[in-house]
Order: C-alpha cells, then sequence, then structure tokens
C-alpha cells in the first residue's frame, strides 16, 4: 500500500490561511504556527497552494521563479522550515506545481520575447499572424483570445489563461529538462509530492485546436516520472478537467508510471448548461449526480484511484452550493464530509470545509479579486446581461468564494491578521470558526476528525468495494462498502425535507458508526430521515 491510499490531505491556500505579521497576507509561518491543528486534525499531508515568486496576476498560479518564494509568503529559510516542522507531525508538504504555463516575467519568457533568434524563443509557442489576426479562433479560459500580439518581434504567443501567463513549449526537449530539474530541486528538499496543474493541457496543439489530452500528453508524463518521481515515495496529482474513466486510467495505473491520480470535475461541472461555460448555471439532477460518483467509484476500482473533493481554491463552498448554509447549515456540512468520505479513494479536505464555512455574498464587482469573475463580468456586461445577473453567478460559482480568510476565532478579522486582510473576513466568522467548533463534540470539525480516524482504522473505507442503492431515488444517496466479509450502509437524505425511506436491505443492523443526528440505531428496511441527514451502520448478515 502506498501511503497517500489510506491518507487525507488539506488543502491550504497560502494567502487565505494564517498572517503572521500583520500584513493582511498569509504567509508560511503562519501556516507554521498552525501546524498543531492540523495534526489534532488528523491530515496527511497539506497541499499547498503556490507560494513561488509570483507577479500574482492569478495568485500565484502565474510563476515567475519557480525556486524562489514571493516576499509575501516568508523567504525560502521559512520554506526549509515547514517542511522539517510538517514531517515531525508525520504531515507531508505537497507542492502546487504550474507548468503548463509560467508569468510573463519569468527569464524565460522575457528572454523568448527578445527576438526570434533568441535562444529561449522556442520554450514557448510563438506563430506569425494569419490574414492580419490571431493564428486561429481558439478562446482562452479567462475571456478572450488564447493569443497575444507582440509587437517587438510581431508574432502572436499562446496563452491558455491570462495574457501575463503565456504557455511552455512542450515539444522542446529543453523545457521539459529545465522543468525536471526544477521539480527534483524541491523533491530532495523532501517534500511528499506534487499537485500538477492543469497537467492535461500540456501535450497541446494550437494549431491543430487540440488542448487537453494531446497525443504526447503521456509520452511526456511517463519522461516527467522516470526523470524525477522514480524510486522516491512521493504522490503526484494531476489536475484534469476534460477527464474521462478510460483515461484517467492511462495516468493513474501503477503499471503505466505517470501520476497517483487525477482530479476529475465531471460531479461539480453538473450544475453548467451543456457545451457552456461554468456560468451558465442550471439545476442539478440529483439522479445524475449520483450516477456520475458511482461512475467514478466503479470503474476505477481496479485500476487507477479516485481523489475524492467537494471544494478547492477555484470552486464555491459544498454547504452553500449543494447544501443548505442557512437553517440546515452543520447538518448539511456533516452529510457531504460523511458522504465523500466514506468513499473509495484518497479526500481532500479545503481548508474551512471542516468548520462549514460558507460563500462570500457581494453587492458589487468593485468587491471582487478573482480574475476569471472580472473578466467574466465585463465581457459578458458587453454582451447584455445585467449587472444583477452578473454578480448573482458570482455568488454562486466565482472563485472568491473559497478564498475568504480562514476563521479560527470571534477575535477581531477571526484570528487570521492583526491588520486589514487582502480580501474581507465573512461576517459570519463570529459563529463559524475553529475554536468555536473545537470545543464543541457535536461540532463539523469533530465530525471530520472521526471521519479521519475511521479512515485509519478500518480498511474497508481504503479497499472495500462500493455499491450503489436506490439509483433512482430523487434525494436519497444510499451505497455500501464491502470488504473480507465486512458491510457497511451509507445513507444520506440530501435534501431539506424529511423523508421516508423503504429499501430492500434485508441484513439485520449493527452499531451505528456516525450520525449527523446523533441517532443510535437506524432501520435501513423503513425509516425517517430528517432534512439533510446522513448515517452509516454496521449490516450483519
Amino acid at each position: 500500500m502506498k501511503w497517500w491510499q489510506n491518507a487525507v490531505i488539506y488543502q491550504v491556500y497560502p494567502r487565505s490561511f494564517q498572517d503572521s505579521n500583520g500584513d493582511g497576507i498569509g504567509d508560511i509561518p503562519g501556516i507554521i504556527s498552525r501546524l498543531d491543528y492540523l495534526e489534532h486534525l488528523g491530515v496527511d499531508a497539506i497541499w499547498l497552494s503556490p507560494v513561488y515568486d509570483s507577479p500574482n496576476d492569478d495568485n500565484g498560479y502565474d510563476i515567475s521563479d519557480y525556486q524562489a518564494i514571493h516576499p509575501d509568503f516568508g523567504t525560502m529559510e521559512d520554506m526549509d522550515r515547514l517542511i522539517v516542522e510538517a514531517n515531525k507531525r508525520n504531515i507531508r508538504i505537497v507542492m502546487d506545481l504550474v507548468v503548463n504555463h509560467t508569468s510573463d516575467e519569468h527569464q524565460w519568457f522575457v528572454e523568448s520575447r527578445r527576438s526570434k533568434t533568441n535562444e529561449y524563443r522556442d520554450f514557448y509557442i510563438w506563430r506569425d499572424p494569419v490574414n492580419g489576426g490571431p493564428p486561429n479562433d481558439l478562446k482562452a479560459a479567462f475571456g478572450g483570445s488564447a493569443w497575444e500580439y507582440d509587437e517587438e518581434t510581431e508574432q502572436y504567443y499562446f496563452h491558455m489563461f491570462s495574457k501575463k501567463q503565456p504557455d511552455l513549449n512542450w515539444e522542446n526537449e529543453l523545457v521539459r529538462q529545465s522543468v525536471y530539474t526544477m521539480m527534483n530541486y524541491w523533491l530532495d528538499k523532501g517534500i511528499g509530492g506534487f499537485r500538477m496543474d492543469v497537467i492535461d493541457l500540456i501535450g497541446k496543439l494550437p494549431d491543430e485546436k487540440i488542448t487537453s489530452n494531446g497525443p504526447k500528453l503521456h509520452d511526456y508524463l511517463q519522461e516527467l516520472h522516470e526523470a524525477t518521481l522514480k524510486g522516491r515515495d512521493v504522490m503526484t496529482v494531476g489536475e484534469t478537467w476534460g477527464v474521462t474513466p478510460e483515461n484517467a486510467k492511462l495516468y493513474s495505473d501503477t503499471e503505466r508510471h505517470e501520476l497517483s491520480m487525477v482530479f476529475q470535475f465531471e460531479h461539480v461541472q453538473l450544475d453548467e448548461q451543456p457545451n457552456q461555460s461554468k456560468w451558465d448555471i442550471k439545476e442539478i439532477d440529483f439522479i445524475e449526480w449520483k450516477e456520475v460518483l458511482t461512475k467514478w467509484q466503479v470503474e476505477l476500482k481496479d485500476n487507477g484511484w479516485n481523489s475524492l473533493f467537494w471544494n478547492n481554491h477555484d470552486l464555491p463552498r459544498v454547504v452553500s452550493r449543494y447544501g443548505n448554509d442557512s437553517e440546515y447549515r452543520i447538518e448539511s456540512a456533516k452529510l457531504f464530509a460523511i458522504l465523500l468520505h466514506l468513499m473509495k479513494g484518497t479526500p481532500y479536505i479545503f481548508q474551512g470545509e471542516e468548520i462549514g464555512m460558507t460563500n462570500r455574498t457581494i453587492e458589487s464587482i468593485d468587491e471582487v479579486d478573482d480574475i476569471e469573475s472580472i473578466n467574466m463580468y465585463n465581457e459578458r456586461l458587453d454582451e447584455g446581461y445585467t449587472h444583477d445577473e452578473l454578480i448573482h453567478v458570482i455568488n454562486i460559482k466565482g472563485r472568491d468564494n473559497a478564498r475568504t480568510p480562514m476563521q479560527w476565532d470571534d477575535s477581531r478579522q477571526a484570528g487570521f491578521t492583526m491588520g486589514e486582510p487582502w480580501l474581507p473576513v465573512q461576517p459570519n466568522y463570529k459563529e463559524i470558526n475553529v475554536d468555536e467548533s473545537r470545543d464543541s463534540s457535536d461540532s463539523i470539525l469533530n465530525t471530520y476528525r472521526q471521519l479521519i480516524k475511521l479512515r485509519k482504522d478500518n480498511p474497508l473505507v481504503v479497499w472495500g468495494d462500493y455499491e450503489l442503492l436506490l439509483p433512482d431515488h430523487p434525494s436519497v444517496y444510499a451505497y455500501k462498502r464491502s470488504y473480507k466479509g465486512k458491510t457497511w450502509l451509507i445513507v444520506a437524505n440530501v435534501s431539506g425535507k424529511v423523508e421516508y425511506l423503504v429499501s430492500n436491505v434485508t441484513n439485520s443492523v449493527g452499531d451505528v458508526i456516525v450520525s449527523n443526528y446523533n441517532k443510535e440505531s437506524f432501520d435501513p428496511k423503513e425509516a425517517v430521515l430528517e432534512p439533510y441527514e446522513a448515517i452509516v451502520v454496521e449490516l450483519l448478515d
């Protein structure tokens, strides 16, 4: 067994986690000061969002120096100390790695744009104009053309995201070798692995309008594994927005020597209109949602490995998006934790998820920091959408929802900073904070601690088979996990109304393992489920 197969990973968004010096920006010393909290929670690794040097056009996902720390976050000495202090607590540091693109302020790109004959020119993707305009009509993920004209050399460069994030040319062997050298620099420091940002894009062929899952992608990943990961006890997880179960197996089948696992996003895209953008939302079909989650559980059963998540720095808060963040905030936050952590795969917790932090509500675009939301707002305003329509959808799906400062206590600025935070603290921090949660045995936080311990203590959670029950029920999600003669039943009412459950489960029932309503018994043959109730019981023969 690999260590990451029964691990629980905690994502830290450094800018918003803990400020140590009063400048309103979270930093590495701040993270170090909270390691005891993460040890108490029981997590095995921290996925650390980028702390590299960056002009912060995209909050650090535009890297200008892979081997330097942004001054906002501290120094390389601070980073080295974080690795050491985390390891003392049996917590590994998994670095976020962005190698699809760099910042336009990275020295490679500064050189590349100097002239067509510069030795770094081919580190990036440059093309001549076509009919006086861009080489083709590919669009950037953050809006507008994916091609940016550079007057100095009279060519266009390619960027899948912001124009300040030019894409690296992975067809150039020097690019690949430079990336591998940098990865080994970090691995030699003793980190636990990498989360690999939009890694499915590195095999792009923009001339053929192929952006993800290009024909050489898996060749590159196998070469990367051979040059950096081989023989090391590390974890890699790839961000792959367009992945299917079939090609997820290509990434994560251990026989292929590529990645440990990938993030798939099919379940979090079911609220989007087909073939439109994330901003074109629709009601979630709950039966389809169960089908998608089940498909990934079943199809990666024997080959590959699942990553399990509801939240990250790009997604809205689960309790606001899928649950009820007012009347049933505690119940629905626990429900989504129970549903996820009892599945097969490696669970990821995004900071604040474990205390039920909620989405951020705004009224004006002036309150928005996120470049993606701002660009969408301006583009769609020009297309005739109203201010109210656009603010409404930003409040639902904007990336700032996840990025508000961590709520530690009920003191000023929620204990995040002594200064003015870079993004405002949520007004509900007096009621929703770590201190309040830690003091209550019935809190969301303690449910997370309980679930993490269950995974450590029960091989069934890590290795058990998965079977969906009641696939056509409009609001109940029920499944079984079975391993070596032991079976657990997980039942969740994902709705705000009482449900009367009738199932064909004929087993006698053993102990209640987890219940977000503190029930001491449960009869799956016939039961009343409270709003957002989730319960786990052992089934006996």
